[in-house]
């Protein structure tokens, strides 16, 4: 019987594995990469809201939890996915600059925020109100990442490429029966994918789509991320990443043409040389109203879990996370009520009144 069998490999589903077999557990990982909002994502990880000036949740454990988490996988695998790199915020007023300083002197963002303008003039962009320059910041490669851990899974017989049928689990005591898998625990990681989930399709995952860009511009001279309204990265060889948009209603992940115009005029606000566009691609996010995770066990079925939500912080909230549910199923430790599935344990009911996930074979 293995003790875990996880359901999406996305930056959820590999950091699960990652904390289940450092602590010797033995586990089996199924998807059929019908979801890419992992793969395709920016990958920045920040502690500040910049938009709000507001500390991320849990920002101080998460950067913690989250470069241990990294550095241990870059041993295990010999690929850097990790760079640090400063994340600074353009300034389009002397009132910008005020709110910033302002936000500086808030316990909480202290330790984030440089009280320190930076003057420095890029190549390509006007900066005639300076930068901010946000603290702990950088960004993982998200796509190299997934790829190198998918291969490690292959490579060990850990992966399963195929779409998972949650009508063919049976329950047993303890744990499940699927297909001919035996195992302790499912834990759920499945991004977008859990609306077709009967067990946890009551939870309230809107999704929100984002767009975002590959530019090649060999006059913008750039050596740290940009962010505005929209996000610059530079990826070396005159190569950029660029985005992203949200968009609450469509939840396919094509590229559009709306999202396009979005992102060239918001470009165009920023940098002043040419550009050309090398790819587009979208993908949709899991987020939550409430702007907080989902993970805990399903209030029914012990051996049923769920780790998914992390939005647009999925770099940083993917290890904390993780570590959380794992103690929380091996230990019993608590999940903070912010986090916990539990929140919505009105829905839960209201769920079962008018629809339960088809009985199954004891």
């Amino acid at each position: 019987m293995l003790d875990y069998l996880i359901v999406g490999s996305g930056l959820a589903g590999i950091s699960f594995a990652e904390v289940a077999l450092k602590n010797n557990k033995t586990i089996l990982l199924i998807d059929d990469e019908s979801q890419n909002s992992s793969k395709v994502a920016g990958g920045l990880y920040n502690p500040v809201i910049l938009k709000r000036f507001s500390e991320v949740w849990n920002a101080k454990q998460q950067l913690v939890l989250m470069n241990d988490f990294y550095s241990q996988v870059e041993n295990k695998l010999k690929t850097k996915f990790n760079f640090q790199m400063p994340i600074l915020r353009k300034f389009f007023s002397i009132e910008e600059q005020n709110n910033w300083f302002a936000a500086s002197d808030k316990i909480n963002l202290e330790p984030f925020l440089s009280t320190k303008l930076i003057s420095k003039k890029f190549n390509g962009i006007d900066s005639p109100y300076d930068y901010g320059e946000v603290l702990h910041t950088g960004y993982v490669n998200t796509a190299l990442l997934l790829e190198k851990y998918k291969q490690y899974l292959i490579e060990n017989s850990l992966l399963l490429n195929e779409t998972f049928e949650s009508n063919d689990i049976e329950f047993l005591d303890p744990g499940i029966k699927y297909k001919n898998i035996q195992a302790r625990h499912i834990v759920f990681a499945e991004g977008f994918g859990l609306h077709k989930n009967p067990f946890f399709n009551y939870l309230p995952l809107d999704g929100t789509k984002g767009e975002l860009f590959i530019i090649k511009a060999p006059n913008l001279d750039l050596d740290v991320i940009v962010n505005t309204s929209v996000f610059i990265l530079p990826l070396g060889n005159d190569l950029f990443k660029v985005g992203a948009t949200y968009n609450w209603y469509d939840k396919t992940a094509e590229p559009t043409e709306e999202g396009k115009k979005e992102l060239l005029e918001r470009i165009r606000e920023i940098i002043t040389c040419d550009f050309e566009i090398v790819k587009h691609f979208g993908g949709v996010r899991p987020t939550v109203a409430d702007r907080r995770p989902i993970i805990g066990t399903h209030e029914a079925y012990k051996s049923l879990h769920i780790l998914n939500g992390l939005g647009t912080r999925g770099v940083m909230l993917g290890p904390a996370l993780a570590l959380i549910l794992f103690n929380h199923i091996e230990k019993g430790d608590p999940i903070d009520q912010e986090a916990d599935i539990k929140r919505f344990h009105k829905r839960y009911l209201k769920a079962l009144i008018y629809s339960r996930p088809q009985d199954h074979k004891k």
